[in-house]
C-alpha cells in the first residue's frame, strides 16, 4: 500500500544530496511508491487542537537533484508516517517539535518516537549502560570538572546537547588552557558541561555502528584527520569499511532491546575501541556509506520495519 509520508528536515536545497541519509530514506520511499512531502520545523504548529505543518511535496531527480512544490497546510495525521529527520541543535525549538509530534504519535507513525528522542538525547541515553561507557562526568561543578581532569589526565570536553564535533576540545595533562575552557563553556551556556577520558583507540577510528529496529544491520569507521582530535566526516574525517567484532555486538546486545522498546527505529551507536560513547537517536546518519562500502541497502531495511510497524 502507497504510504502517505511526510519529513520534517532542514532543507532539502541545504543537504548534500549524494550523502545524506534523509535524502537515501526519501529516494527509497519514492522507489516504493510512497507519496512524499516535506516540512521544515519552524512549519510545525498547533492550531486549535490540531498539528498542521506548511508542506511541500518533495521529489528526488534521477540526477540526485531534490525538486519541491508548495502543497499548503495540512493535517500531520492525515499522514501514515513523519520523520523526524532535522539535524540538531537539540535546543527548545527541537524540543517543542517532539512535543507537538508526540500528540499525534498515537494515529502516526513517527519515526523516531518523539517522546523517547526527547528523553534519550545522544549523550545521556548511554548514562543507562554505564559499565560500556568511558569514564564520564556531566557538571557545572568546576571543582568536580578538575578532579575528574586530575584522575584521568588527558579528557575530552564537549557541549552536553552539541553535535557534529562542534566545540569538542581535547585538553592533555599539563594543557594550561583547562580553567578557560570551563570558564568559556560555563559562561556561554546555562547547561552542564560532559568530561569523558581520552580514548587514544580513537587514532584508529570512531565507529558508527547502524542498528534498525534494535538489531546491528552494519557500521562504518571514520578516521580522524592527522591534525585533529574529531572524527566527524565534515571536519575531515575520513569514512572507511570496518567489520563489527564481538565487542560491537556485545553492545549492540546490551542497548538494542531498550531501542526496539522505545519506538526507536533508526539508530546510530558510536564505539571507539572498547568503549560506547554516543547513542545517536535524532537524526543518524551513515546510510550511505553503508551502501557504498558493503552494498547493504540500509535505507530499504529502514523501510521493511517502517512497513512493518505501519502493518
Amino acid at each position: 500500500m502507497p504510504l502517505r509520508v511526510a519529513i520534517q528536515m532542514d532543507s532539502p536545497h541545504s543537504l548534500n544530496l549524494n550523502g545524506d541519509s534523509t535524502i537515501a530514506l526519501a529516494r527509497e520511499a519514492q522507489e516504493r511508491g510512497h507519496r512524499l512531502f516535506c516540512f521544515l520545523p519552524e512549519n510545525l504548529s498547533y492550531q486549535e487542537g490540531k498539528i498542521v505543518a506548511h508542506v511541500e511535496k518533495l521529489s528526488v531527480e534521477s540526477n540526485d537533484q531534490v525538486d519541491v512544490s508548495p502543497k499548503g497546510h495540512n493535517h500531520l495525521n492525515s499522514f501514515h508516517v513523519v520523520l523526524l529527520r532535522q539535524d540538531p541543535p537539540f535546543d527548545m525549538s527541537y524540543i517543542t517539535t517532539t512535543h507537538l509530534l508526540e500528540s499525534i504519535a498515537s494515529d502516526v507513525l513517527v519515526v523516531n518516537h518523539p517522546f523517547w528522542v526527547r528523553n534519550h538525547p545522544e549523550k545521556i541515553l548511554a548514562l543507562q549502560f554505564d559499565d560500556l561507557i568511558p569514564p564520564t562526568s556531566i557538571s557545572r561543578d568546576v571543582e568536580i570538572l578538575r578532579e575528574f581532569r586530575s584522575k584521568h589526565r588527558n579528557v575530552i570536553m564537549k557541549p552536553l546537547y552539541g553535535n557534529g564535533g562542534v566545540g569538542v576540545f581535547l585538553v592533555r595533562e599539563g594543557d594550561l588552557n583547562f580553567n578557560a575552557l570551563c570558564e568559556m563553556f560555563l559562561e556561554s551556556s546555562r547547561e552542564p558541561v560532559i568530561i569523558q577520558k581520552y580514548l587514544p583507540a580513537v587514532r584508529d577510528g570512531d565507529k558508527r555502528i547502524i542498528l534498525v529496529n534494535g538489531k546491528p544491520i552494519g557500521a562504518l569507521n571514520r578516521i580522524p584527520s592527522k591534525d585533529e582530535s574529531r572524527s566527524n566526516l565534515h571536519v575531515g574525517g575520513q569514512a572507511k569499511k570496518v567489520e563489527l567484532t564481538p565487542r560491537d555486538h556485545e553492545i549492540c546486545a546490551r542497548i538494542g532491546p531498550l531501542l526496539a522498546e522505545c519506538g526507536l527505529l533508526f539508530v546510530g551507536i558510536d564505539v571507539i575501541g572498547e568503549f560506547l560513547t554516543e547513542i545517536n537517536v535524532t537524526s543518524p546518519t551513515g546510510l550511505v556509506e553503508l551502501q557504498e562500502f558493503d552494498d547493504i541497502n540500509a535505507a530499504g531495511l529502514v523501510w521493511d520495519a517502517i512497513e512493518g510497524k505501519v502493518r
